[in-house]
């Protein structure tokens, strides 16, 4: 007989067991045409230029935080949605209920409204391509020299 902890251990080992059936099963049955499209790095739609080690432009987190804000903003009115839609609730309040609500949710958005407003007015929403900045290294090796084995493993 197993043990609780035994009964668990052996659903986590059929788990481990299905995805690396699944992995292995993949891999004969996927297509394997590798090419240098398929090989380049990918960045955001951008092609790749340079070395990877650079700076990561911060505008990728700004956006991503406005995003995040505007998203949790649909997360409070859904709730909102649901229980204004309710006939029965407005009319036992005597119609208070609804102007409330309404008033509330106006104030809501108003003040996202003037939260995009101001980070459209800094400017964070702008999109500017950055320069990439390649850097150097002081070596005694001659250029010609890195570029014969780029070429040669390309």
């Amino acid at each position: 007989m197993l043990s609780d902890f035994g009964t668990l251990l052996l659903f986590i080992l059929a788990a481990f067991a299905f995805i690396a059936l699944v992995l292995f099963g993949a891999r004969f049955l996927r297509p394997d045409r590798p090419n240098i499209e398929k090989n380049s790095t990918y960045e955001s739609g951008e092609e790749p230029v340079g070395n990877a080690n650079i700076q990561f432009n911060i505008r990728f987190y700004v956006v991503a935080l406005v995003f995040v804000l505007f998203d949790v903003e649909l997360v409070f009115l859904f709730p909102w949605a649901t229980v204004f839609g309710q006939a029965r609730l407005i009319e036992a309040t005597g119609g208070r209920w609804g102007w409330f609500a309404l008033t509330e949710v106006i104030l809501f958005v108003v003040v996202l409204a003037l939260g995009l407003a101001y980070v459209w007015a800094k400017g964070y929403l702008d999109w500017v391509k950055p320069q990439p900045k390649l850097p150097t290294v002081e070596t005694k090796v001659p250029m010609d020299l890195y570029k014969q084995v780029n070429e040669r493993f390309k």
